[in-house]
Order: structure tokens, then C-alpha cells, then sequence
């Protein structure tokens, strides 16, 4: 910090002024004055720029400045604060709140250092006050990061990262999407990748192989029992903060559990089921709602029972805009994606013996394209017959892919999974298991895996052929 005091006039140094210490510092004009740093200060001092110092020329007379404002700071940034020369004076100030020194100048001099001079030791935070990011933070510091991963996205990472940006805190936090550990590790909130559940440190991945939390395993009480996705494992730990702000109250008013409730068992949940892969239904019930279908949305934009105006006209123009977008944006997704997909899976089919000798391998020319209707009208025309097994391909980074023929169009069931043992491992401990060097990830629902190369994932696929029970042939009753 510079100050210019003329020649032969005395200035106290803000240290000084600030921790009561009754020092002065006379201008010689002879160029900069340093001001020594006090002891258990973190403060690191300064200096103080006379007449005649870096930048003017040297034993130049220099008139008398009046008492003013003067520029405090570098040339490039200066801010104005209090002359030298008005805080001077034969007699020093008292240490402490003297009378000849007038509180409001201490605290406007005050207000000009850098906060480590006025804030002796740590600011303590309530602890539900403080922000759950890992890193103090300051209004210099950067927004907080939320991690999650790069490449195609899903509904509940989406879900998960829009969620945290509706509370304070993550309002203005930048969305890193990656798989690198070392810049996953530098963020303040992880959701969705990583391969870890420690609510501690704020990481919030759901596909590692020990990963099978529910809403009722880790908030006993809570009938739900559908694996949580990334956007049930955020709404379970900032929920109730959330509604209680969006609502407009506090988390111990009963209306905030008991939309919580019901936001996550005609909301959340579905997603978790998606991603997990769960199918709705099991032994002719189903295990959760669906809520979010186009008809749904559109019946939501009629006027509620005790809504004053029951008027239709409006809500009626914004269904019709909806299912128009809808509409036009499905056309054009089939024209423009899912019809070329076909040519795509016909050569795939064409040359599947050359990819594998037992014909149930196909490779993609190129990965992302909706493949699944195509392969089961297509194969049923296969000669010699077949049916696929394993589909490889390569995905938006350039890695291989492994995915599992569903046994059906919308089923979560495959025709054959990766082997148990690989599911949910990823890296080193998957090359371990399987034997099969590189690889990547293997899922915890084991309808898709990942490898480094295209020999291996061919080699993750022949490997899952390999090990398929050998098919029972029935039974004669008249056969002893």
C-alpha cells in the first residue's frame, strides 16, 4: 500500500491506526516509507510514498498538499480515503478511542485495508449458516463447482444438478462435466460419476457395485424401496432445505414433509427407476407411478379446482403449444435420426460373422444412433436365423461400448448381462475380475460395459457368450 506525504509532514501508519499503537512516520520526500508489520498480524504492511520517490523526479520541490482525499493503492486500481496530512498532529492520538480522532474516520481508514488487517483470527460460521462446500469460500473466491459427467446425460443428473442451483449456496455454481478424477476431485459437490456415496464429502455417484440405497434404507420410515439415482440421493440430503425455501417456510413445518413425500414418490422416484433400470412393473403391480407422460402434463394446465378463475382459454392455447413442440421435435428426431439409424444396423447385421464367428455380436459404425426397433424387425428376416446378443460400438469419447440386446423393445431385462461378478466395477478392479486388461466400467444392472479398445470389448462380450449356461433340453415324462 503507498501513501504520498509531503516532506517533513507526519503520517500514521493504518497498522498502527488500527491496532492502537502509537506510532508515527514522518515524510523525508526521499521516495517510499515501509510500515513494519505488527507482531501476530497477518497483515504484511506497507509502504509509504513521499514526494521525490519511483516515478518523480528526485529533489524536486513539491508545494504543501492540503488535507483531502488522496489516492490509495496502485495506479492501476486507487481508491480515496483520508490525506495523510489530516491525521496528523504534534500529539499522537490516544491507543484506544480517543477523543481527537473520531471513530466514524478509524472506521471509514478501516474499511480501505484488507480484511486480514480488522479480522484477527478465523470468522466462526453457525453451523447451519455455513454452506456445505468443502472449501471456504469468500466473495473473491470463485462460485462453488458441481461435478457430474461429461459425454451423453440423463434425466437424473440433469434433475440433481438443477436441484442444487435452486438452493443459495449452488445458485451461481459452474457445471464441470468430466471424468477426471483430478478435476472431479477439485469440485466442491460430485453427482453422478466418481464411484462413491459419502455424503460427507458431498459426492453422490450410485453405480458403484456396493451402492443399493433407497429412500427407506437411508431414511428409515419412508416406504420407498426403489434404488436411488443421483437425483434421489440430492433430493434425500437437500430436500427438506429446499421445499422449506421454495415454500417459503422452515424445514419443521409439517407441510414441508408432506410434500416432500409426495414430490418424490410422483416425481423423483420415477427417474431413480429409470436410471436404475427397475421396470414399473413386477408380478402384475407396479412398483412406481408415472407421472410425467404428455398427456399428464397437458391435464396440468388446467385450472385447478380452487383456482378464482376456472377460465380454460388460456391454459387450452399452452396445451396446444406443447404437444405441437412435441410433436415437430419427435418428427423430426425420426427423420432425421432414427430412420438412417436403420442403414446403420442392416451393414451391421450384413458383416456380423465377421466381427464374431457366432454371429450374436454386431458392431455399429458408429455409436449413439437408436439402434433396438431396427434390430428386432431386422433379425427376424435373418437367414441363416439369429438372434443378437451384444451390440459394440463407440461412444462420444472415443471409448468402446459393450451393451446387452434387451429382451424386449422397452424392457430393463437383457437377453444375456455381463457376468455378475464384473457388475458395478470399474478400472483395475474390473481387469482383475474379468481378466480382461483396460477395462473401463462395467454397469450395476450389467446391460452395458466399457473398454479401452474395440478388441476388448469384444473380448468383455465373448466372454459373457462363454459363460452363458448351456441351454436344457426338455424333458420326456415317457422317458425312464
Amino acid at each position: 500500500m503507498l501513501i504520498n506525504v509531503p516532506a517533513g509532514q507526519k503520517c500514521w501508519s493504518f497498522l498502527a491506526l488500527s491496532q492502537g499503537l502509537v506510532k508515527s512516520w514522518e515524510g523525508s520526500g526521499r521516495g517510499d516509507v515501509s510500515v513494519p508489520r505488527a507482531r501476530g498480524s497477518a497483515y504484511f504492511g506497507g509502504s509509504i510514498r513521499t514526494p521525490g520517490g519511483a516515478g518523480e523526479k528526485a529533489g524536486a520541490a513539491h508545494p504543501a498538499r492540503p488535507a483531502g482525499p488522496i489516492a490509495v493503492g496502485t495506479a492501476a486500481k486507487r481508491k480515496w480515503g483520508f490525506s495523510a496530512a489530516s491525521l496528523s498532529g504534534s500529539v499522537p492520538p490516544p491507543a484506544r478511542g480517543g477523543s481527537c480522532m473520531d471513530r466514524r474516520v478509524l472506521r471509514g481508514l478501516l474499511s480501505l485495508l484488507p480484511p486480514p488487517l480488522h479480522q484477527v483470527g478465523p470468522r466462526m460460521l453457525n453451523p447451519e449458516s455455513a454452506p456445505p462446500s468443502k472449501r471456504p469460500r469468500s466473495r473473491l473466491m470463485a462460485p462453488p463447482r458441481i461435478g457430474t459427467h461429461n459425454g451423453t446425460f440423463h434425466c437424473d443428473e440433469a434433475l440433481a444438478c438443477a436441484l442444487l442451483r435452486l438452493l443459495p449456496q449452488y445458485r451461481d455454481a459452474e457445471i464441470v462435466r468430466t471424468r477426471d478424477p483430478k478435476t472431479l476431485a477439485s469440485c466442491d459437490i460430485v453427482v453422478d460419476v466418481g464411484g462413491e456415496y459419502d455424503p460427507q464429502r458431498h459426492r453422490y455417484d450410485h453405480h458403484q457395485r456396493s451402492f443399493t440405497e433407497t429412500m427407506n434404507s437411508l431414511s428409515p420410515g419412508k416406504p420407498w424401496q426403489t434404488k436411488l439415482s443421483s437425483a434421489g440421493l440430492i433430493y434425500l440430503h437437500f430436500g427438506h432445505k429446499l421445499l422449506a425455501q421454495l415454500l417459503g417456510t422452515n424445514e419443521e413445518d409439517s407441510m414441508v414433509d408432506t410434500l416432500y413425500d409426495k414430490m418424490y414418490e410422483n416425481f423423483v422416484e420415477e427417474v431413480d427407476a429409470v436410471d436404475n433400470g427397475i421396470s414399473q412393473w413386477e408380478e402384475g403391480k407396479p412398483r412406481y407411478a408415472l407421472t410425467t407422460t404428455l398427456s399428464a402434463r397437458v391435464a396440468r394446465l388446467n385450472p385447478t379446482w380452487n383456482q378464482p378463475d376456472q377460465d380454460t382459454e388460456a391454459g387450452f392455447k399452452r396445451a396446444m403449444d406443447l404437444v405441437r413442440e412435441e410433436f415437430l421435435q419427435r418428427l423430426d428426431f425420426y427423420q432425421h435420426s432414427w430412420l438412417p439409424a436403420r442403414t446403420l444396423v442392416e451393414e451391421a447385421l450384413a458383416q456380423r460373422f465377421q466381427v464374431d464367428p457366432s454371429g450374436e455380436i454386431i458392431e455399429l459404425a458408429k455409436g449413439g444412433c437408436p439402434w433396438k426397433e431396427h434390430l428386432y424387425q431386422l433379425e427376424s428376416g435373418l437367414s441363416p436365423p439369429a438372434t443378437i446378443i451384444f451390440v459394440i460400438y463407440t461412444d462420444l469419447a472415443g471409448q468402446w461400448r459393450v451393451q446387452c440386446v434387451p429382451k424386449e423393445l422397452h424392457s430393463f431385462q437383457s437377453r444375456l448381462p455381463l457376468p455378475e461378478p464384473w457388475r458395478g466395477l470399474r478400472e483395475e478392479a474390473l481387469d482383475r475380475v474379468s481378466g480382461i486388461p483396460g477395462c473401463i466400467f462395467v454397469h450395476a444392472s450389467g446391460f452395458i460395459g466399457g473398454h479401452c479398445t474395440r478388441e476388448g470389448a469384444l473380448s468383455l462380450a465373448r466372454a459373457t457368450l462363454a459363460q452363458r449356461p448351456a441351454p436344457t433340453s426338455p424333458t420326456n415324462p415317457l422317458v425312464q
